[in-house]
């Protein structure tokens, strides 16, 4: 009933910018927590920043400062600017999205926690 798409990917010369952006599409009642991982070839998934419905953010030393993440949340769509890249940033960047649904199937709200698929990212030297 949720899905979660990324988008804004590309190729970028390093020092350059991108943005990527995440959406939730559905019956979504509210996002709760917002989270940006990447993966690199042969390394594992790795979380390198959250925001909460309230704003609150948080983000690892490899992209603080460079990195700022935002929220739309009339929208439901989550942006993630990327400033002065370099080429260990790249890799592919997924989105994991919480938060509440309606289900005209059940009563109440239903709880989500959703994948995207990903969006590459590739910084030139």
């Amino acid at each position: 009933q949720v899905q979660v798409v990324e988008s804004g990917g590309g190729l970028v010369q390093a020092g350059g910018s991108l943005e990527l952006s995440c959406k939730a599409s559905g019956s979504i009642f509210r996002l709760n927590l917002v989270r940006w991982y990447r993966q690199a070839t042969g390394k594992s998934r790795v979380m390198i920043v959250s925001i909460t419905d309230g704003g609150t953010t948080n983000y690892v030393d490899a992209v603080k400062g460079r990195f700022t993440i935002s929220s739309d949340n009339a929208k439901n769509t989550v942006y993630l600017q990327m400033s002065n890249l370099k080429p260990e940033d790249t890799a592919t960047y997924y989105c994991f999205a919480e938060g509440y649904y309606t289900d005209s199937n059940n009563p109440g709200l239903q709880s989500f926690g959703s994948w995207g698929r990903g969006t590459q990212v590739t910084v030139s030297s």
